[in-house]
């Protein structure tokens, strides 16, 4: 690795947080731990990691919450654990901010490879798609030097997967991206089919770039085939 990267692990399970150390700590990330929600979002503050490990059932403060208190002021990445089967924790967890999830009990080589798949989408910043230093789509602009959205001159909070997302539909504009294209451009090959994780970042993506969410002109659905940045002249 050229540069350590700190990862965040938050979970009231001792025997987790050590599994989880002992696996990171091999692969050279710097580890820091928190018992509890409310642990968790002043080390996020203070500490600044590149990765939060967010378990969903804590005490003081659950992971939900934890997760909204954090993207009140960072859009550092951010896993949530969630238990087996429990798929509304899984959308929950995306819908307050979430990046990605992980379903206990999970191996090793599975948190490694999320744990991975999730700070390269951090560090993914330029395409060559572009040939311009800013894309503008109508009032949306996307500052590709500094990964900076603006609309309407006003600064936009994105995630980095957010980002990604945005990314990838203005480097193709006029041209409909299938679900699964996209999961496999942003996401990796491995989440090729988990269309719910898409639909979950395109709705939190809208809701912050769109003047009507209900009536995009940003992100658009074609209905069973996937979605489109349409040209800016409606053509």
């Amino acid at each position: 690795m050229t540069t350590k990267k700190t990862i965040l692990v938050v979970d009231d399970e001792p025997r987790y947080v050590r599994l989880i150390e002992v696996n990171l700590t091999s692969e050279g990330y710097t580890i820091l731990t928190a018992a509890n929600g409310q642990q968790v979002v002043e080390s996020a503050a203070s500490n600044q990691p590149d990765l939060v490990l967010l378990d969903v059932m804590m005490p003081v403060m659950d992971g939900f919450t934890a997760c909204e208190r954090i993207r009140v002021f960072s859009n550092v990445a951010i896993i949530m654990v969630t238990a087996k089967g429990e798929e509304r924790d899984r959308v929950r967890g995306l819908d307050v901010g979430a990046d990605d999830y992980i379903v206990k009990p999970f191996s090793a080589q599975e948190l490694l490879a999320r744990v991975r798949a999730v700070l390269r989408r951090a560090e993914r910043q330029t395409t060559e798609a572009f040939h311009e230093p800013v894309f503008r789509h109508q009032e949306l602009e996307i500052d590709l030097a500094r990964a900076l959205v603006t609309v309407g001159g006003k600064e936009v909070s994105l995630t980095a997967t957010e980002y990604r997302v945005l990314q990838m539909l203005a480097g193709a504009v006029g041209r409909v991206l299938t679900p699964e294209e996209m999961l496999t451009g942003v996401w990796g090959p491995e989440y090729r089919d988990d269309k719910e994780i898409l639909w979950v970042c395109l709705s939190r993506l809208r809701q912050k770039i769109e003047p009507d969410p209900k009536n995009p002109i940003h992100i658009q659905t074609r209905q069973g085939i996937g979605y489109l940045m349409p040209p800016a002249n409606g053509g």
